[in-house]
């Protein structure tokens, strides 16, 4: 007996009985941006590695340890996507979407990083993104903020809070970190390995350790709000008035500094404490400088993004999953009443395209038909046999409900399933 493959570790499936929550989340976000006036934009899953190098950052997580990375036949070096904000700027540029324009764009699709899989957190997971390019006031940035709280409105999630922070602008940011390289060289005594390496590369993220260790020292350095520019100050106070106004409630955490090296001035995390230690289930920011560093012209944009697996999951955790139902499961007994029984089937579809119905197939005697119907949720029979056939009508049946079963002519059947 040939050993059977199982699906590679990180890498899942939504099984028949989880796609109709799936199908619901997407109907959500699809309703959802179509009321802000948002777009669709789909891109590929497989993009050159350089993409990702140049835009995430060489010495991140994300490039040094997660991507899926490899050589075709020509020799080309190509990346599964580890997320979307590239690959979308990557597009706009490529077919001439972005320069003096405005867009309003949202993606979904599967993501891939080879991280160590967790709750709601696997190596193939599916992310929901919004960006927006061509606006650089900070209205934008509430707005972004707004369509987040609206969806988790809409799919009545609760205990998740914001936090909010501003990097300043790129040179601000730059000077800042001058200042804190300076400060933890007169602690690198405190640093672990992890922070090292990112005092050269990226110094910025060793405010976000989590090693308790560490965590006297950071309280204790420097902060970037006492160095911020005047504009992205001020962009921030008319973010923070635009949320008041909107009665957003949100904290603010200047040491959060987002994971991937493109962004500047706003950024934002949703969290919960529901999910484990990692409890940020959706993030974004600006990186205004993001489509030049990509080959584009000079561009303002900002989006955010959620890992849909772990929306999903939090969801489980606080509602009770309704199962998916049908309306109707036709019993159709003989080889007449399979063959008349699918015409009827089809009609009724044609007249009510959005019921529920399953025809049996496969034969098979009352009992056992009867069985599958209760099995499969229905809420009636429609019991089709030669003695129907002969009268043109359907016996119906009702399986959650204590009623006396009825004859339905075929003529009225559509009639009488749509009420």
């Amino acid at each position: 007996m040939s050993k059977f493959i199982k699906s590679i570790r990180g890498m899942h499936d939504v099984l028949p009985d989880d796609s109709h929550r799936w199908q619901g989340f997407e109907a959500t976000i699809r309703q959802l941006m179509t009321s802000y006036g948002y777009k669709e934009i789909r891109m590929p899953l497989v993009e050159s590695t350089d993409l990702f190098c140049r835009s995430i950052g060489e010495v991140t997580d994300i490039v040094e340890k997660e991507m899926y990375t490899f050589e075709d036949r020509n020799g080309d070096k190509l990346t599964l996507r580890p997320e979307g904000t590239a690959s979308c700027v990557r597009a706009g540029i490529q077919h001439g979407l972005l320069h003096n324009q405005v867009q309003r764009l949202w993606y979904n699709g599967p993501m891939f990083r080879h991280e160590r899989p967790q709750k709601g957190r696997y190596r193939q997971f599916h992310q929901f993104g919004v960006e927006v390019f061509g606006i650089d006031t900070p209205d934008i940035d509430a707005e972004l903020i707004l369509i987040s709280a609206r969806l988790w409105k809409q799919l009545g999630l609760k205990n998740i809070r914001l936090e909010l922070n501003t990097l300043g602008s790129n040179q601000a940011r730059q000077d800042y970190k001058d200042i804190l390289v300076s400060y933890l060289n007169e602690h690198i005594e405190l640093l672990d390995e992890d922070s090292l390496r990112r005092l050269k590369t990226n110094p910025l993220r060793i405010l976000d350790s989590k090693n308790p260790a560490m965590k006297e020292m950071l309280d204790n350095a420097p902060s970037l709000m006492d160095h911020l520019d005047d504009e992205s100050r001020q962009q921030f106070d008319k973010l923070r008035a635009s949320l008041d106004a909107t009665g957003i409630e949100y904290t603010i955490n200047p040491r959060l500094v987002r994971g991937l090296d493109y962004y500047c001035k706003t950024v934002f995390e949703w969290i919960t404490d529901e999910l484990g230690a990692q409890g940020t289930i959706c993030a974004g920011g600006r990186y205004d400088g993001l489509v030049e560093q990509l080959g584009g012209k000079s561009t303002p944009a900002i989006g955010f993004a959620l890992g849909m697996e772990r929306i999903l999951a939090l969801l489980e955790s606080q509602q009770e999953q309704a199962a998916e139902t049908i309306d109707a499961y036709l019993v159709l007994l003989g080889d007449e009443c399979e063959i008349k029984g699918l015409q009827l089937a089809e009609q009724i579809r044609e007249q009510l395209p959005e019921l529920r119905m399953i025809a049996h197939c496969g034969g098979g005697s009352m009992k056992s038909q009867m069985k599958k119907a209760d099995r499969s949720g229905a809420d009636v029979a429609l019991i089709l046999g030669e003695d129907e056939l002969s009268k043109q009508q359907v016996t119906v049946k009702y399986l959650r409900e204590k009623r006396d079963q009825q004859t339905v002519s075929f003529e009225g059947l559509s009639h009488f399933l749509s009420t």
